[in-house]
């Protein structure tokens, strides 16, 4: 059983008009573990691409959170992979701020060939072998997001340089603020938080794309959907809003 734990402390970069911690501000923090993780376990970035000529890619992120983070917290992040399946593995997080339980996060992660972008079997990741998170290990599976039939068009975001990462793609945090964006967080007000989130990354973007975002509401849920100009799929999300206990 391998289990890496690290700390963020959330800063200005990371907060909202109420000094809790923005959605993507703690995707980043996930995003962050699971890459040192990753570095931890010998399956970097770089040593995927020199030993299997592979990278691996984010499919799907849900969170959970009992609490909003706020500005000076410290989180602390726990994290474990369940083992490599098929062509993807699951990667578990739980959070804590001063000792208390506060959240968990869960996501699919898949590994593609450099060469050819196909989807590589996890079988042969040696490293995979007996170091998962054991009995930490959840239950909880992430299918595709389902949409609510009736979406209207919210808005047409430009991608740019600022919104790409070292694979040349835009980066799987931005998607979370084109999601918040969308839905208009800026008029959440203080008393609400994102108590919940799912993102599904369908297609790489890139610097000068134009995605087109259309929103929805079914269940409780708000549904954001973004689609290139040509109705091709690039990313779906649902959020959960919560109200602030006294």
């Amino acid at each position: 059983m391998v289990v890496y734990e690290c700390e963020y402390m959330v800063d200005s970069r990371d907060i909202d008009p109420w000094y809790h911690c923005r959605p993507s501000g703690l995707m980043g923090m996930l995003q962050e573990a699971a890459t040192q993780a990753a570095c931890a376990l010998h399956v970097s970035r770089d040593e995927m691409l020199e030993r299997y000529n592979s990278f691996w890619m984010l499919a799907r992120l849900w969170y959970r959170l009992d609490v909003p983070l706020s500005w000076g917290d410290t989180v602390h992040i726990r994290t474990w992979h369940r083992g490599g399946r098929g062509a993807s593995t699951y990667r578990d997080f739980d959070l804590f701020v001063n000792g208390q339980p506060v959240g968990e996060a869960v996501s699919t992660w898949v590994l593609a060939d450099a060469a050819t972008h196909r989807l590589a079997r996890m079988s042969r990741i040696t490293e995979f072998q007996d170091t998962d998170g054991g009995p930490l290990c959840k239950e909880r599976t992430l299918s595709r997001v389902r949409l609510p039939e009736t979406m209207e068009h919210a808005d047409s975001r430009a991608m740019h340089y600022s919104d790409t990462d070292v694979n040349g793609h835009v980066n799987n945090v931005r998607y979370v603020d084109f999601l918040c964006d969308a839905l208009h967080m800026e008029r959440l007000g203080p008393s609400r938080f994102v108590s919940s989130l799912q993102v599904g990354y369908l297609a790489e973007c890139v610097a000068g794309e134009t995605i087109e975002l259309y929103t929805g509401q079914a269940g409780g849920l708000w549904y954001v959907h973004g689609a290139d100009q040509a109705g091709k799929s690039r990313f779906d999300g649902a959020v959960e809003l919560a109200e602030l206990t006294p």
